[in-house]
Formats: structure tokens, sequence, C-alpha cells
């Protein structure tokens, strides 16, 4: 009797034992095929109010982005920040948003405002333009390939009494990164004075109003020779065209959008053409189509077995769904919507809007309460499915 059930007992345990091993190797051959296959999926963040605020890390932000990395510390699913921010070049930007972050970002993974200015260097690359607004725009352009790029603190300088306001002025404006010589100084003088203006970028948001709306109607209606007689307006680029943007203060401030509006009404006033320019950034679909190429060129960096993707055919790789997150819902919703699929929006109360519901004119997919929770949606959405 006992021989008869110790030999059950041992079946038993051997179909058990089988079934683990069975269970193992399920789950490993399903990780390794998970781990080889390109994901379905891809991520936009929006930074200011969504990510950050300020330089602050909001609504759980770093604990979501640690989310979509290996424990090694190498990315899991590609996404990227699409913001309309900047002023600093992208290679900067990553390394900052690394240390508020805390994960690994590397500069393809920043799309700024005026990153689409790129396209425009075979345009302009050896004609003087000019490029505005805080941070160090000029550098921004140098890096994009435009050889011979001022900053308007450089170019104003250029011009006595071009800014009639500028002795009242308290604050000191850094005009080059290298002091030039006097001899320097003058050859630049003398180069500006004779050499139009070809085009103006708006490259992030203007420091000082009052002298920038005065500089670049001068340049505008002269055809790029500030003093001189009226001429045909030069091209003139905005990075993007946000009215309003949630920074550290409790309520929206205003952005490119208000100044473009500003400068708009003056020259309207002053000049006998109405001012002709080209805004870029969300919501233009362009920008969400340059995004998801952007996310797809990130896909072979998920794989560590080169063998894993096919990378000639990554362009043709198609996401199933990718999701903007964003908190203004004028800007990051509406664009989503515009691209149409495979865009899925989702809007945090974080940062410009703040509001119980849906918002009324440009309805999101998802309204969640923050970052956190969205990246929460997105991978119990795509994981389990």
């Amino acid at each position: 009797m006992s021989v008869r059930i110790l030999a059950k007992a041992l079946r038993n345990e051997n179909k058990r034992s089988s079934s683990q091993i069975f269970s193992a190797i399920s789950r490993s051959f399903s990780q390794l095929r998970s781990e080889s296959t390109p994901p379905s999926f891809g991520i936009a963040f929006d930074i200011d109010g969504v990510v950050l605020r300020g330089e602050t890390p909001i609504g759980g932000s770093p604990q979501a982005l640690g989310r979509l990395y290996h424990d090694s510390g190498t990315l899991k699913f590609p996404y990227i920040f699409l913001t309309n921010g900047g002023g600093f070049r992208e290679s900067k930007r990553a390394l900052e948003l690394n240390e508020l972050l805390g994960v690994n970002i590397s500069p393809a993974q920043v799309v700024q405002g005026h990153s689409p200015f790129k396209q425009l260097v075979s345009r302009f690359e050896n004609e003087l333009v000019v490029a505005v607004g805080k941070g160090e725009p000029a550098e921004v352009m140098s890096e994009y390939g435009f050889k011979n790029v001022l900053s308007i603190d450089d170019y104003a300088s250029c011009f006595d009494n071009i800014d009639p306001l500028l002795p009242y002025k308290k604050w000191t404006t850094k005009h080059t990164v290298d002091k030039k010589s006097a001899t320097e100084e003058l050859a630049l003088r003398n180069n500006v004075h004779s050499q139009r203006v070809q085009a103006v970028f708006i490259v992030s948001d203007s420091v000082d109003w009052s002298r920038d709306i005065q500089v670049l109607c001068d340049i505008l209606r002269t055809g790029g020779l500030p003093g001189r007689e009226i001429g045909h307006q030069p091209q003139l680029y905005f990075a993007h065209d946000d009215l309003l943007y949630q920074g550290a203060f409790p309520t929206e401030r205003f952005g490119m959008g208000a100044f473009r509006i500003a400068l708009e009404a003056v020259f309207n006033r002053v000049h006998t053409h109405t001012l002709e320019y080209t805004t870029y950034g969300k919501p233009n679909p362009l920008v969400f189509k340059n995004a998801e190429a952007i996310l797809k060129q990130l896909v072979p960096s998920l794989h560590h077995d080169v063998h894993a993707v096919n990378h000639a055919n990554v362009g043709s790789h198609q996401f199933k769904t990718l999701y903007m997150i964003g908190d203004n819902p004028s800007v990051d919703i509406n664009g989503a919507r515009q691209a149409g699929h495979p865009w899925f929006s989702i809007l945090t109360r974080t940062g410009v809007f703040k509001e119980k519901g849906n918002h009324p004119k440009f309805p999101a997919d998802l309204v969640v309460d923050d970052v956190e929770e969205a990246v929460d949606f997105i991978l119990t959405k795509e994981c389990t499915s």
C-alpha cells in the first residue's frame, strides 16, 4: 500500500516539475519574441506643464519615464519630447532633461519648435540671417548649418541709437561668446551695414519686446537694411505660435504667439503691406508627421541584437498607435486630432488645462490627472493586449 502511494506521489511531482519547466520556457520564449519584435506604439511628451514646471518635475514624471527603460537603463519603448519650446541646442536640452528627470535621454529624442529650421539651411546657408529669442538662438542656428547668422543682440549692437530705450534699461545683454577686438567689431559693423538680412528666425521667446519689435520692423520694412529706403520684406519664420504656456507661475504666461500678434499689429500700422510670415510647431500636422518619422528612427536602438531588426526597413515600420501627451488643448490635442491616425491624444490637468471634464472645443481621446497616469494607461493597454 505504501509503495503504491509513494509511486503516485513521484508521478505527480514529475508532472508538476514538467509543468513548471514548460511554463518557464514559454515565458522566456515570449520575452525573447517581444524583445525582438518592434513595438507597435510610440509616445510624444510635451515638456512644460506635463513633465516639468519651470525646472521642477511634476506629475510623477521621473517615475513615469523610468518605466520606459530596461533595468539596465537602455530604452525599452520609443518616445520623444515634442515641445514648442526651445532656445538651446537639442544636445544641451537633452543633458538638462537628463539631470532634471534622472533618465538617459539622447538629443535625437528632443524635438523643439525650431528643429524644422534645419530644413531651410540649403536656402539660407550663406545668407545673412538674424536669430531672435532667449537662450542661444544664434548658436542653435549655427549648429543646424547656417554659416552667416547673428543674434538680434549682436545685430542691434551694430547700429547706434536703433533702440531709443537702451539708456534706460538696467539689465545687461550678452552679445557674443568671445569678446571681439575693436577691429573685429568694426569689421562686423561694416559687414552688417552693407549686407541685406535675407531672413529672420524667431527661435524662442523674445526677451526684449520693445527693442525686438523696433529692430524687426526696421529690418522687415527696408528689405533687410535698417535706416534705408523701404524695400521688399525678407522672409520671417516663427518656431511656433503658442499664445499661452504653463511656466513656473500659477497661471499661464504669454508665448511666442503673443509676440507675433504684437509685431504684426505694429508692422501693419506702419507699413503699406501686411506682414508675411511662416509658423512652425504644434498644432501643425507636419510636426506630427515628422515626430512619427523620428520615433521610427529610434526603433533600432531598442534592440541589443543587431539581427533583431532590419535597419533598412526601419522607415517602413508602422506604429499601430502614437500617443501625444500634452497639457494644451489648442496646441497638443488639436495637433494630434488634425494629424489623425495613428495619433491618440491624452490631455493632462497639470498645465494649461485644469478642468474636471474634457475640453469642449478640442476634446482629447483621454483626460488624466498627470503624466504618470497617462503612462500607466498606455503600458497597461499596450503590454496586455
